[in-house]
């Protein structure tokens, strides 16, 4: 080997050493942990995995709070009006307004409150299956999924997903589930 090919190879090394030591901390920069406090505060007064809302928030708003989606979801967690109205009259905010969910504090807190909902709605513990059926509730509607537990087709035994017949669902619960791993062993000391 000529002395400029063991200077590459030696570059090389120190690079790859250097991003090994400092996965974690480059891997954030995609997987961000921007709202902790709130995200905690309410993960613990709802009885949530911290660590799945963290992902669910990536996936849906990429921790932007002013983002909107196409069928006008707002905010960090992607909350609809009608999500958002139902969630403050439970949880006696008043003066609610829609603008009110690109507040990450107000929709953090509505967000929790509704994943808590559909976790009691469809009787969760907390294994990686509930997981799956709660996410698939919030993203495809938990009308969609009692329909998908009944049929035959998607649910053997009504209690779980055997299928999920809505690709985007599919996908959605697909990602959240890469990024819930993803933040856990980010955040794993």
């Amino acid at each position: 080997m000529r002395i400029r090919d063991l200077k590459l190879l030696f570059i090389a090394a120190v690079i790859i050493i250097i991003a090994v030591v400092n996965c974690k901390s480059i891997i954030r920069y995609f997987y961000p942990l921007k709202y902790e406090d709130i995200i905690r505060k309410y993960s613990q007064e709802y009885n949530i995995d911290p660590y799945l809302i963290m992902a669910l928030i990536n996936v849906e708003s990429h921790y932007n709070p002013d983002a909107t989606s196409k069928r006008d979801a707002k905010g960090l967690m992607q909350i609809t009006s009608q999500t958002g109205e139902w969630g403050a009259k439970q949880l006696n905010i008043r003066d609610f307004k829609d603008d009110m969910l690109y507040d990450p504090d107000l929709n953090i807190k509505i967000g929790c409150w509704y994943i808590n909902n559909l976790r009691l709605e469809f009787n969760i513990k907390d294994s990686e299956d509930d997981i799956i059926l709660m996410l698939a509730a919030y993203n495809g509607g938990s009308g969609n999924v009692r329909k998908w537990l009944q049929s035959g087709s998607y649910s053997k035994n009504a209690i779980g997903l055997d299928q999920i017949p809505f690709a985007e669902t599919q996908q959605y619960v697909k990602k959240v589930i890469k990024n819930y791993k993803i933040y856990r062993w980010i955040d794993n000391k």
